[in-house]
Protein backbone atom coordinates (compact mmCIF):
# COMPACT_ATOMS: atom_id res chain seq x y z
CA UNK A 1 0.00 0.00 0.00
CA UNK A 2 2.76 2.46 0.96
CA UNK A 3 4.76 1.58 -2.14
CA UNK A 4 1.73 2.18 -4.36
CA UNK A 5 1.05 5.54 -2.66
CA UNK A 6 4.71 6.59 -3.09
CA UNK A 7 4.63 5.64 -6.77
CA UNK A 8 1.39 7.60 -7.28
CA UNK A 9 2.81 10.72 -5.59
CA UNK A 10 5.98 10.48 -7.69
CA UNK A 11 4.01 10.21 -10.93
CA UNK A 12 1.76 13.15 -10.01
CA UNK A 13 4.75 15.34 -9.07
CA UNK A 14 6.64 14.41 -12.25
CA UNK A 15 3.63 15.15 -14.44
CA UNK A 16 2.22 18.30 -12.82
CA UNK A 17 5.06 20.42 -11.42
CA UNK A 18 7.17 20.77 -14.63
CA UNK A 19 4.06 22.09 -16.41
CA UNK A 20 3.07 24.75 -13.88
CA UNK A 21 6.25 25.80 -12.04
CA UNK A 22 8.69 28.50 -13.10
CA UNK A 23 12.28 27.53 -13.84
CA UNK A 24 13.65 28.88 -10.53
CA UNK A 25 11.01 26.99 -8.55
CA UNK A 26 11.68 23.82 -10.51
CA UNK A 27 15.44 23.96 -9.88
CA UNK A 28 14.81 24.52 -6.17
CA UNK A 29 12.39 21.60 -6.18
CA UNK A 30 15.09 19.40 -7.71
CA UNK A 31 17.47 20.44 -4.92
CA UNK A 32 14.79 19.55 -2.37
CA UNK A 33 14.29 16.12 -3.94
CA UNK A 34 18.04 15.41 -3.99
CA UNK A 35 18.27 16.36 -0.31
CA UNK A 36 15.27 14.14 0.44
CA UNK A 37 17.20 11.22 -1.08
CA UNK A 38 20.14 12.12 1.17
CA UNK A 39 17.80 12.11 4.18
CA UNK A 40 16.44 8.74 3.09
CA UNK A 41 19.97 7.31 2.96
CA UNK A 42 20.61 8.35 6.57
CA UNK A 43 17.14 7.16 7.61
CA UNK A 44 18.06 3.70 6.35
CA UNK A 45 21.44 3.60 8.09
CA UNK A 46 20.41 5.23 11.36
CA UNK A 47 16.74 4.46 11.78
CA UNK A 48 16.90 0.79 10.79
CA UNK A 49 20.59 -0.11 11.01
CA UNK A 50 21.15 1.69 14.30
CA UNK A 51 24.31 3.33 12.90
CA UNK A 52 24.45 7.05 13.67
CA UNK A 53 26.53 8.37 10.77
CA UNK A 54 27.47 12.01 11.31
CA UNK A 55 29.28 12.11 7.97
CA UNK A 56 26.66 11.05 5.45
CA UNK A 57 27.65 14.09 3.41
CA UNK A 58 30.97 12.36 2.68
CA UNK A 59 29.15 10.00 0.31
CA UNK A 60 26.97 12.85 -0.95
CA UNK A 61 30.02 14.88 -1.93
CA UNK A 62 31.92 11.90 -3.33
CA UNK A 63 28.99 11.12 -5.61
CA UNK A 64 28.89 14.69 -6.89
CA UNK A 65 32.64 15.02 -7.42
CA UNK A 66 32.96 11.57 -9.03
CA UNK A 67 30.13 12.43 -11.41
CA UNK A 68 31.64 15.78 -12.43
CA UNK A 69 35.16 14.37 -12.89
CA UNK A 70 33.98 11.33 -14.86
CA UNK A 71 31.62 13.39 -17.05
CA UNK A 72 34.32 15.92 -17.93
CA UNK A 73 36.76 13.16 -18.84
CA UNK A 74 34.38 10.83 -20.67
CA UNK A 75 32.46 13.55 -22.49
CA UNK A 76 29.21 11.65 -21.87
CA UNK A 77 27.58 12.33 -18.50
CA UNK A 78 25.24 9.33 -18.75
CA UNK A 79 28.23 6.97 -18.62
CA UNK A 80 29.60 8.90 -15.65
CA UNK A 81 26.62 7.94 -13.47
CA UNK A 82 27.69 4.29 -12.81
CA UNK A 83 31.17 5.51 -11.85
CA UNK A 84 29.70 8.17 -9.57
CA UNK A 85 27.56 5.53 -7.85
CA UNK A 86 30.45 3.10 -7.47
CA UNK A 87 32.82 5.61 -5.81
CA UNK A 88 30.70 6.44 -2.71
CA UNK A 89 29.54 2.81 -2.44
CA UNK A 90 33.15 1.57 -2.40
CA UNK A 91 34.11 4.34 0.04
CA UNK A 92 31.28 3.26 2.37
CA UNK A 93 32.35 -0.36 1.98
CA UNK A 94 35.96 0.41 2.90
CA UNK A 95 35.07 2.72 5.79
CA UNK A 96 32.41 0.35 7.08
CA UNK A 97 34.78 -2.62 6.95
CA UNK A 98 37.29 -0.71 9.04
CA UNK A 99 34.67 0.34 11.61
CA UNK A 100 32.51 -2.76 11.94
CA UNK A 101 35.16 -5.44 11.65
CA UNK A 102 37.30 -3.37 13.99
CA UNK A 103 34.47 -3.58 16.56
CA UNK A 104 34.41 0.19 17.00
CA UNK A 105 31.64 1.37 19.33
CA UNK A 106 28.74 3.53 18.20
CA UNK A 107 30.09 6.75 19.73
CA UNK A 108 33.38 6.44 17.86
CA UNK A 109 31.57 5.55 14.64
CA UNK A 110 29.83 8.93 14.78
CA UNK A 111 33.14 10.69 15.42
CA UNK A 112 34.97 8.81 12.65
CA UNK A 113 32.32 9.46 9.98
CA UNK A 114 32.18 13.15 10.89
CA UNK A 115 35.99 13.35 10.75
CA UNK A 116 36.05 11.74 7.30
CA UNK A 117 33.58 14.29 5.92
CA UNK A 118 35.59 17.18 7.42
CA UNK A 119 38.83 15.79 5.96
CA UNK A 120 37.21 15.64 2.53
CA UNK A 121 35.85 19.16 3.00
CA UNK A 122 39.28 20.56 3.87
CA UNK A 123 40.97 18.62 1.08
CA UNK A 124 38.47 19.80 -1.54
CA UNK A 125 38.99 23.40 -0.39
CA UNK A 126 42.76 23.09 -0.79
CA UNK A 127 42.71 21.98 -4.45
CA UNK A 128 42.86 25.43 -6.05
CA UNK A 129 45.32 25.90 -8.88
CA UNK A 130 46.04 24.32 -12.23
CA UNK A 131 48.07 21.51 -10.66
CA UNK A 132 44.96 20.07 -9.02
CA UNK A 133 43.09 18.17 -11.68
CA UNK A 134 42.02 14.63 -12.55
CA UNK A 135 42.47 14.21 -16.27
CA UNK A 136 40.55 17.03 -17.95
CA UNK A 137 38.64 17.96 -14.80
CA UNK A 138 40.04 20.79 -12.62
CA UNK A 139 39.04 20.39 -8.97
CA UNK A 140 38.78 24.13 -8.46
CA UNK A 141 39.42 24.41 -4.72
CA UNK A 142 36.79 26.36 -2.80
CA UNK A 143 35.18 27.38 -6.11
CA UNK A 144 34.40 23.75 -6.91
CA UNK A 145 33.63 22.66 -10.46
CA UNK A 146 31.13 25.22 -11.82
CA UNK A 147 31.35 23.62 -15.28
CA UNK A 148 29.72 20.40 -14.06
CA UNK A 149 28.05 18.81 -17.13
CA UNK A 150 24.35 18.10 -16.98
CA UNK A 151 22.92 14.69 -17.68
CA UNK A 152 22.52 13.80 -21.34
CA UNK A 153 20.82 11.09 -23.33
CA UNK A 154 23.11 8.02 -23.28
CA UNK A 155 25.29 7.98 -26.39
CA UNK A 156 24.45 11.58 -27.37
CA UNK A 157 26.47 14.12 -25.30
CA UNK A 158 24.85 17.03 -27.15
CA UNK A 159 21.34 16.03 -26.04
CA UNK A 160 21.48 17.35 -22.49
CA UNK A 161 18.38 17.07 -20.35
CA UNK A 162 16.33 20.17 -19.62
CA UNK A 163 15.71 21.27 -16.00
CA UNK A 164 12.19 19.87 -16.34
CA UNK A 165 13.54 16.48 -17.39
CA UNK A 166 16.14 16.48 -14.59
CA UNK A 167 13.37 17.17 -12.07
CA UNK A 168 11.41 14.19 -13.40
CA UNK A 169 14.53 12.01 -13.17
CA UNK A 170 15.11 13.18 -9.58
CA UNK A 171 11.53 12.40 -8.53
CA UNK A 172 11.70 8.97 -10.13
CA UNK A 173 15.02 8.30 -8.38
CA UNK A 174 13.49 9.29 -5.03
CA UNK A 175 10.55 6.94 -5.62
CA UNK A 176 12.90 4.14 -6.72
CA UNK A 177 15.11 4.58 -3.63
CA UNK A 178 12.06 4.53 -1.36
CA UNK A 179 10.72 1.36 -2.97
CA UNK A 180 14.19 -0.24 -2.82
CA UNK A 181 14.50 0.60 0.88
CA UNK A 182 11.05 -0.85 1.61
CA UNK A 183 11.88 -4.05 -0.26
CA UNK A 184 15.24 -4.39 1.47
CA UNK A 185 13.67 -3.94 4.91
CA UNK A 186 10.95 -6.47 4.08
CA UNK A 187 13.55 -9.07 3.08
CA UNK A 188 15.35 -11.48 5.37
CA UNK A 189 18.41 -9.24 5.24
CA UNK A 190 16.39 -6.23 6.39
CA UNK A 191 14.70 -8.10 9.22
CA UNK A 192 18.07 -9.25 10.53
CA UNK A 193 19.43 -5.69 10.30
CA UNK A 194 16.54 -4.46 12.45
CA UNK A 195 17.07 -7.35 14.87
CA UNK A 196 20.73 -6.35 15.22
CA UNK A 197 19.66 -2.78 15.91
CA UNK A 198 17.35 -3.98 18.68
CA UNK A 199 19.80 -6.39 20.31
CA UNK A 200 23.11 -7.08 18.62
CA UNK A 201 24.27 -9.68 21.17
CA UNK A 202 21.07 -11.71 20.85
CA UNK A 203 21.28 -11.60 17.04
CA UNK A 204 24.86 -12.89 17.12
CA UNK A 205 23.90 -15.65 19.56
CA UNK A 206 21.33 -16.73 16.97
CA UNK A 207 24.14 -17.15 14.45
CA UNK A 208 24.07 -13.85 12.53
CA UNK A 209 27.30 -11.98 11.85
CA UNK A 210 26.34 -8.44 12.86
CA UNK A 211 29.41 -6.98 11.18
CA UNK A 212 28.41 -8.29 7.76
CA UNK A 213 24.84 -7.01 7.97
CA UNK A 214 25.91 -3.61 9.28
CA UNK A 215 28.42 -3.35 6.46
CA UNK A 216 25.73 -4.20 3.91
CA UNK A 217 23.22 -1.58 5.08
CA UNK A 218 25.99 1.03 5.48
CA UNK A 219 27.18 0.43 1.91
CA UNK A 220 23.63 0.71 0.58
CA UNK A 221 23.22 4.01 2.44
CA UNK A 222 26.46 5.27 0.91
CA UNK A 223 25.23 4.34 -2.56
CA UNK A 224 21.93 6.21 -2.09
CA UNK A 225 23.79 9.20 -0.63
CA UNK A 226 26.01 9.24 -3.73
CA UNK A 227 22.93 9.26 -5.96
CA UNK A 228 21.71 12.34 -4.08
CA UNK A 229 25.05 14.00 -4.83
CA UNK A 230 24.73 13.25 -8.55
CA UNK A 231 21.30 14.85 -8.72
CA UNK A 232 22.43 17.84 -6.67
CA UNK A 233 25.35 18.36 -9.08
CA UNK A 234 22.87 18.54 -11.96
CA UNK A 235 20.81 21.36 -10.48
CA UNK A 236 23.53 23.39 -8.74
CA UNK A 237 27.22 22.51 -9.19
CA UNK A 238 29.88 20.54 -7.38
CA UNK A 239 31.71 22.37 -4.57
CA UNK A 240 33.38 21.56 -1.22
CA UNK A 241 30.25 22.67 0.64
CA UNK A 242 28.77 19.28 -0.25
CA UNK A 243 31.07 17.83 2.45
CA UNK A 244 30.46 20.63 4.94
CA UNK A 245 29.42 20.40 8.55
CA UNK A 246 26.39 22.54 7.68
CA UNK A 247 24.90 19.81 5.48
CA UNK A 248 26.01 17.08 7.92
CA UNK A 249 24.02 18.74 10.68
CA UNK A 250 21.02 19.50 8.49
CA UNK A 251 20.48 15.93 7.32
CA UNK A 252 20.48 14.69 10.94
CA UNK A 253 17.89 17.35 11.84
CA UNK A 254 15.71 16.31 8.89
CA UNK A 255 15.72 12.69 10.02
CA UNK A 256 15.09 13.57 13.68
CA UNK A 257 12.22 15.92 12.89
CA UNK A 258 10.69 13.57 10.33
CA UNK A 259 10.97 10.52 12.56
CA UNK A 260 13.86 8.13 13.19
CA UNK A 261 12.79 4.59 12.34
CA UNK A 262 10.61 5.62 9.40
CA UNK A 263 11.39 6.10 5.71
CA UNK A 264 8.75 8.61 4.64
CA UNK A 265 9.21 10.78 7.75
CA UNK A 266 12.76 11.93 6.90
CA UNK A 267 11.68 12.63 3.31
CA UNK A 268 8.83 14.76 4.64
CA UNK A 269 11.13 16.44 7.16
CA UNK A 270 13.70 17.29 4.49
CA UNK A 271 11.08 18.79 2.18
CA UNK A 272 9.32 20.83 4.89
CA UNK A 273 12.43 22.16 6.60
CA UNK A 274 14.14 23.08 3.33
CA UNK A 275 11.04 24.94 2.22
CA UNK A 276 10.77 26.71 5.56
CA UNK A 277 14.43 27.77 5.72
CA UNK A 278 14.36 28.91 2.08
CA UNK A 279 11.31 31.05 2.78
CA UNK A 280 12.87 32.39 6.01
CA UNK A 281 15.99 33.37 4.07
CA UNK A 282 13.91 35.83 2.05
CA UNK A 283 12.75 37.70 5.19
CA UNK A 284 14.82 40.68 6.36
CA UNK A 285 16.66 40.24 9.64
CA UNK A 286 15.85 36.53 9.94
CA UNK A 287 18.55 33.90 10.36
CA UNK A 288 17.34 30.61 8.80
CA UNK A 289 19.81 28.60 10.90
CA UNK A 290 18.34 30.04 14.10
CA UNK A 291 14.86 29.00 12.93
CA UNK A 292 16.19 25.52 12.19
CA UNK A 293 17.59 25.31 15.72
CA UNK A 294 14.30 26.40 17.27
CA UNK A 295 12.40 23.82 15.20
CA UNK A 296 14.79 21.09 16.36
CA UNK A 297 14.31 22.01 20.03
CA UNK A 298 10.52 22.13 19.66
CA UNK A 299 10.51 18.81 17.83
CA UNK A 300 12.60 17.14 20.53
CA UNK A 301 10.40 18.55 23.32
CA UNK A 302 6.96 18.20 21.73
CA UNK A 303 7.42 15.35 19.24
CA UNK A 304 10.33 13.24 20.50
CA UNK A 305 9.45 10.40 18.13
CA UNK A 306 9.32 12.70 15.12
CA UNK A 307 6.69 14.37 12.97
CA UNK A 308 5.34 11.32 11.16
CA UNK A 309 5.16 8.93 14.15
CA UNK A 310 3.68 11.71 16.29
CA UNK A 311 1.01 12.53 13.72
CA UNK A 312 0.21 8.82 13.29
CA UNK A 313 -0.16 8.36 17.05
CA UNK A 314 -2.39 11.46 17.30
CA UNK A 315 -4.65 10.24 14.51
CA UNK A 316 -4.85 6.86 16.20
CA UNK A 317 -5.99 8.43 19.47
CA UNK A 318 -8.57 10.59 17.71
CA UNK A 319 -9.89 7.56 15.84
CA UNK A 320 -10.28 5.59 19.06
CA UNK A 321 -12.09 8.46 20.78
CA UNK A 322 -14.55 8.96 17.93
CA UNK A 323 -15.15 5.26 17.36
CA UNK A 324 -18.62 4.08 18.43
Amino acid sequence: MEIAAAALLAVLAALVLPRVAELFVLINATVFVSMAILALSLALIWGFGGILCFGQTAFFGLGGYAYAVAALNLGDSAYAVPIALAVPALAALALGYFMFYGRISDVYIGAITLTVSLILFNFANSTAGDQWHIGEAPLGGFNGIPSTPQLNVPGDPDATLSPQAIFVVAVLCLAACYVLAKLVLASRFGRIVVAIRENEVRAELLGHDARRYKLGIFTLGGLIGGLAGILFANCVFVSPTMFSLFYSGQVIIWVMVGGVGTLFGPILGAMLLQGLTTWAGTLPGINPNAILGVILMLAVLLLPTGLLPGATALLGRLRRRTAP
